[in-house]
């Protein structure tokens, strides 16, 4: 299977780190949708990140859809059996991929968009959208379901906030977020996310 996509995406950084904690082998092309637009057209007409071509060359894209796929493949899932726990998991899935989602609309934003076409109240509703996300994904890592390390809520809500730190670190409040920060922190220190680097 090949990945393609670079890591700097929250995106493309979840689906490598589960393929590692799956123990599925992947071919990491890092092709930038912007830089390398052709070349990521030829593989994947939408050039949409991630993309994964299976080994039946089959392009799969949306980090959610992939990582069904994988774990499809892996025959596991990196999420809890019990049903309560479960909800809980994508309960803090579901804010670490809205707060992904907030800091890439507002790095867009500050990166792409000219100074004079940015729309003030547009930017302001994001940031107040991701600091609610940041603030009940930090209320929510107080008391973590059972099996959260290692899950995909745990590894996504990590990826998440390395991103912001890397990418936004004026738009996080880091003191106001130790969970947050000794999440990332720690997964940070892992193998998986080792072999997974930002960067």
């Amino acid at each position: 299977m090949r990945l393609i996509g670079l890591l700097d995406s929250p995106y493309v950084r979840r689906v490598a780190i589960t393929a590692r904690l799956l123990g599925l082998p992947l071919e990491h092309e890092p092709i930038s949708v912007f830089r390398g637009y052709e070349a990521f057209a030829a593989i994947n007409p939408v050039v949409k990140a991630p993309t994964l071509v299976t080994d039946g060359g089959v392009a799969l894209m949306d980090s959610g859809l992939i990582i069904e796929h994988l774990e499809r493949v892996a025959g596991r899932s990196l999420g809890p059996n019990d049903l309560a726990a479960h909800a809980r998991a994508q309960r803090i899935l579901g804010l670490a991929l809205a707060s992904a989602e907030k800091t890439v609309q507002l790095v867009y934003e500050f990166n792409l968009r000219p100074e004079d076409k940015r729309h003030d109240p547009w930017i302001e509703r994001v940031r107040g959208q991701l600091a609610h996300a940041w603030r009940l994904l930090e209320a929510e890592l107080a008391a973590p379901p059972e099996g959260f390390e290692g899950s995909q809520a745990w590894l996504t809500g990590a990826v998440a906030w390395t991103f912001a730190r890397r990418t936004l670190p004026d738009s996080i409040e880091a003191a106001s977020h130790p969970r947050l920060t000794a999440l990332a922190d720690e997964a940070e220190a892992t193998e998986a996310f080792l072999a997974c680097p930002f960067d």
